[in-house]
């Protein structure tokens, strides 16, 4: 029996739309028609059209989105599908954005997810793309990937993976040095490991950034980390 090929769009770093082992090039209004389906899920045609053409007319916007429409249709057939005025994403279509989305709202990860963990910290959605309807979606997947970051550290620290836990809490700090809890993180995870130095290390690194950064000290729950037991710490991180 033939295997079922399922088309893959990747948003995190650069777009790519893959077909098996094709790499389907679309251009560029052909790409922001599919990345917005996928990252809005079921969008009425003329909000789409609206989004992604503001600055010209109704009129010209919709027949710009059923050119790009067209065009994907003829590149990539079925990885979008239109019915009584929405478009949508094939159900067969998998979506990196969206799986993350699912991780992250169950907080799930397992362990054959912790090679994938690294390549998170630079995985910002569409970098390069300056479309304002992109922002919003942007910060949306910073803030799921670094909460699923900071999870998937405290989780492998819960199962003794201490290498594996330091590393992922090093991708989310590294992704966004200033968060906080992201340094908590790291310090929970030496501590539940038992190096009380390496703590107080990585303590005194967060200290020395808020204040040098942000003219802040950090927080009671930072800080009382050093104070508490190691017991029931990543819970509390």
């Amino acid at each position: 029996m033939d295997q079922v090929v399922r088309p893959r769009i990747t948003l995190l770093g650069d777009f790519r739309l893959q077909v098996g082992d094709r790499s389907v090039e679309l251009g560029t209004a052909c790409r922001r028609v599919v990345a917005l389906i996928c990252l809005r899920g079921a969008v009425p045609r003329a909000r789409a059209a609206g989004t992604l053409w503001p600055e010209v007319t109704e009129q010209r916007a919709g027949a710009n989105l059923r050119t790009a429409l067209w065009r994907v249709g003829l590149a990539a057939d079925g990885v979008l599908r239109t019915d009584r005025g929405w478009i949508d994403v094939a159900p067969e279509v998998t979506v990196d954005v969206r799986e993350l989305t699912v991780r992250a709202l169950a907080e799930r990860a397992g362990s054959d997810d912790v090679a994938a963990m690294s390549q998170l910290a630079d995985a910002d959605l569409l970098p390069d793309w300056d479309d304002e309807w992109v922002a919003p979606d942007r910060e949306r997947v910073r803030q799921l990937r670094l909460h699923l970051l900071e999870s998937v550290a405290r989780r492998l620290a819960d199962q003794s993976r201490f290498a594996a836990a330091v590393d992922v809490a090093l991708t989310a700090l590294r992704a966004d040095p200033m968060r906080e809890s992201a340094h908590r993180t790291v310090i929970a995870v030496h501590l539940a490991e038992g190096n009380v130095a390496e703590a107080r290390r990585a303590f005194d690194v967060c200290r020395t950034l808020l204040r040098r950064e942000l003219g802040i000290e950090p927080s009671a729950r930072t800080a009382g980390l050093l104070l508490r037991p190691a017991t029931g710490l990543l819970s509390r991180a």
